[in-house]
């Protein structure tokens, strides 16, 4: 079975009028099977970033997957400054090989 990590680069972009906080992430992962993988955990790359109004915060994720085609999809849990928390859901997005659409 080849496996493959697909770096994945991100950018959160606080659009509102008040500082926010990420606090977690909740991932799942597809591959082109159907099999799917969860992940979850406290922040991103080990930081919970607080990110100010109209500021961003970019970082890289990544995924592993077994087969050349897969998705993913997932939320953030945040907090606003009143502590007041919310979740910001993530559309799911196709994954790919890179050698697979070259």
């Amino acid at each position: 079975m080849n496996v493959t990590f697909l770096p994945i680069p991100v950018t959160i972009r606080n659009l509102g009028r008040a500082p926010v906080q990420l606090l977690g992430r909740y991932w799942l992962i597809t591959n082109g099977h159907g099999r799917e993988t969860e992940v979850q955990g406290e922040g991103v790359v080990g930081v919970q970033p607080r990110i100010a109004p109209g500021e961003e915060y970019q970082y890289t994720s990544g995924a592993v997957i077994e087969t050349p085609l897969g998705t993913m999809q997932g939320h953030y849990e945040m907090i606003d400054e009143n502590g007041d928390a919310f979740t910001i859901d993530i559309p799911v997005f196709r994954l790919a090989v890179p050698t697979l659409i070259h």
